[in-house]
């Protein structure tokens, strides 16, 4: 997340990436946090709004944990389609509590599947919640972000990025609940 810096130490980010999407698939026995899925006929529609999030962040190498907690809002970018998801919480790491923040941009197609990308407006993933599950792949220089979506009532959805390559070797898992 953009803003989880702080004098020149690194923390987990990870919509830092370049580079272009990978393939994007469902993938049926994908299951984070054990959640059957919610099946959502359009991604836009259902992500829409404001939801608080937890998320804990695992440094698979150092052992190191983190958790980050806060609210992601999914609001419309001006004149078109687009949605703005703006995340603003606190990231504890290491002992420490940081200001944490980051914005994608979702881009709905009228299939009721989405593009994801970063604020920058490259290219991140798709997401296609059709059956309620979707994982999606993206590189990033020689590291490789999998991230498994589950939507599992149509108030709650879960996250799960699994990080490799040379650079990072991480875990985080979030929960979004929406707000009332």
């Amino acid at each position: 997340m953009s803003g989880e810096r702080d004098r020149g130490r690194r923390v987990p980010e990870p919509e830092r990436c370049a580079g272009p999407v990978a393939d994007a698939a469902p993938e049926p026995d994908a299951d984070p946090g054990g959640a059957r899925p919610y099946p959502v006929p359009d991604a836009a529609a259902y992500l829409a709004g404001r939801w608080d999030v937890e998320r804990t962040v695992h440094d698979l190498r150092t052992g190191t944990e983190g958790h980050f907690r806060g609210t992601a809002e999914f609001r419309p970018e001006g004149t078109g389609d687009a949605l703005l998801h703006v995340e603003e919480g606190r990231l504890t790491w290491d002992g420490t509590v940081y200001p944490a923040s980051r914005t994608l941009r979702l881009r709905p197609r009228p299939d009721g599947t989405a593009g994801v990308e970063f604020a920058d407006g490259r290219p991140f993933h798709d997401l296609d919640l059709r059956t309620g599950r979707w994982t999606a792949r993206h590189p990033c220089a020689e590291d490789r972000y999998e991230g498994s979506f589950t939507a599992v009532t149509a108030d709650e959805w879960r996250l799960r990025w699994r990080v490799g390559g040379p650079a990072k070797d991480q875990l985080l898992r979030s929960v979004y609940r929406r707000r009332g």
